[in-house]
């Protein structure tokens, strides 16, 4: 048994399909999902799906690629959506470098130091939410692992953080490992060229991990390329055991020991 730690099922690729989904993963063996939100909106999403069936928690937060869209204060409307009996954290927040508006062919509003301040300003706020309410981050950090791991340590003795969709190398994971935060793998895992990828895996102390999709994004080796859905970390499972050196059900034990201690509102 495992749980899907990572997936936006608020997405409009399921909304017509959450039942046939949710039979589809307990097929595979996948007993829980964790659906994160990206915005106010899409978690308010997530929130109404983890209310409507036993086997689904939400995440809610506001995600950095979508700052510029956010309000300046996103604090209390964050509040009231996180005090739900199922949330069972804060995010998707964090850190994205990855397309900043110089690189992009349309003007924009706001220069890339003024779209990075944003993203911290807004990244700060939903810390400051998690510390409140004591519940624990998923943080996104593509192309600004460094940037997000600093903003991220002040704040390391009162909450815990999962650093979620993993690429970044062994000494970046052993960095937030040292601020008792944890990593989680994808799909990614299973991609031929993603040597970088399982080597870190690989290094990653059983105990600091966790499985996710992603899904919609990110489908795993036979299914990539087309849309990801929760029932595919059963093959993300397969091939970390592999990578590990252990059987399915040892790196089921730890992984889901793992998101029982990360996700304590969990039941």
């Amino acid at each position: 048994m495992f749980t899907d730690t990572h997936a936006h099922l608020d997405y409009p690729e399921f909304a017509w399909e959450i039942p046939a989904l949710l039979e589809r993963a307990a097929e595979a063996g996948i007993h829980r999902i964790i659906s994160i939100g990206t915005s106010l909106e899409s978690s308010a999403r997530a929130v109404d799906l983890a209310s409507r069936h036993d086997n689904i928690y939400a995440a809610v937060g506001w995600h950095p690629s979508h700052v510029l869209e956010a309000p300046d204060d996103i604090r209390a409307d964050l509040r009231v959506l996180a005090r739900h009996p199922k949330v069972v954290a804060i995010g998707e927040t964090g850190l994205d470098y990855y397309r900043l508006p110089s690189t992009q062919n349309q003007p924009s509003p706001v220069s890339d130091a003024e779209y990075k301040r944003r993203q911290s300003n807004l990244f700060e706020q939903q810390i400051e939410v998690a510390r409140e309410l004591g519940l624990n981050c998923v943080i996104h950090q593509r192309a600004a692992s460094e940037a997000a791991l600093e903003q991220w340590r002040p704040h390391a003795d009162r909450i815990r953080g999962v650093f979620h969709c993993f690429i970044e190398s062994a000494e970046v994971m052993t960095q937030i490992i040292a601020v008792n935060s944890l990593v989680s793998f994808t799909g990614i895992v299973t991609f031929k060229n993603a040597e970088g990828v399982k080597a870190t895996l690989a290094a990653t102390p059983l105990d600091k991990l966790m499985l996710e999709t992603d899904c919609p994004y990110l489908a795993p080796v036979p299914f990539r390329g087309k849309r990801s859905e929760p029932a595919h970390v059963q093959q993300v499972a397969t091939e970390a055991a592999r990578i590990k050196g252990i059987t399915v059900e040892a790196l089921s034990q730890a992984t889901e020991r793992t998101v029982r201690e990360f996700f304590p509102a969990i039941k």
